[in-house]
């Protein structure tokens, strides 16, 4: 038996404890708590951190600088063109950028079996860029991640590159790939029901 397996179950009452925290304290993204609470139900899994999909603005004052990087706008639900426009009123240096990120979760499990398992089931729902994220004595990870990305360069020092129409369609295409993203987690999170009620 590997150390991860022997601890696990003390690992499980940290992480569960950690959560009701973050939700107390109002930190978990609303539309992904649900999901959290049945994977959690499971007996050999436990959720570690997670996110549902986001559309965010960005200031950042180098490029690839995310450590010093400053949200003028971030949103976890689909957005008005007036939202994304009035983040970027506030940019006033570094490189401006328009972001969506797919959910993402990051869940230990039990035993190799049992995150092989897990790993199958995400890339089935269409959480195509899943993978263990780590192996070792102390912790296995499977980390649940999707294709939708758009990371698109708008300005920098309070210049604007593009115009209000250009804005329009990356807002547009944004909300469509973060629409389908949250049904994916919709069919993973009644994929996962399915497990709890076998």
């Amino acid at each position: 038996m590997f150390l991860y397996e022997k601890n696990f179950e003390l690992q499980k009452a940290k992480a569960l404890e950690n959560l009701k925290v973050a939700l107390e304290k109002d930190l978990v993204d609303k539309d992904i708590i649900s999901l959290l609470k049945k994977i959690n139900s499971l007996e050999n899994y436990f959720t570690t951190s997670s996110c549902s999909g986001r559309i965010s603005v960005m200031q950042m004052p180098d490029f690839g600088d995310k450590l010093n990087a400053v949200w003028l706008g971030k949103w976890h639900r689909e957005v008005e063109l007036e939202e994304v426009l009035e983040a970027i009123g506030k940019h006033s240096e570094g490189m401006l950028w328009f972001m969506l990120h797919s959910p993402i979760l990051h869940i230990s499990a039990k035993t190799l079996e049992d995150a092989v398992g897990l790993l199958n089931l995400a890339i089935s729902c269409g959480f195509k860029h899943s993978n263990i994220k780590s192996i070792s004595h102390k912790k296995l990870v499977v980390e649940i991640r999707s294709t939708e990305r758009m990371d698109v360069p708008l300005g920098m020092n309070g210049e604007l590159w593009v115009s209000e129409d250009y804005l329009r369609k990356v807002v547009e295409i944004a909300n469509l790939q973060l629409r389908r993203a949250k049904e994916k987690l919709r069919k993973l999170e009644n994929e996962i029901e399915r497990l709890l009620k076998a």
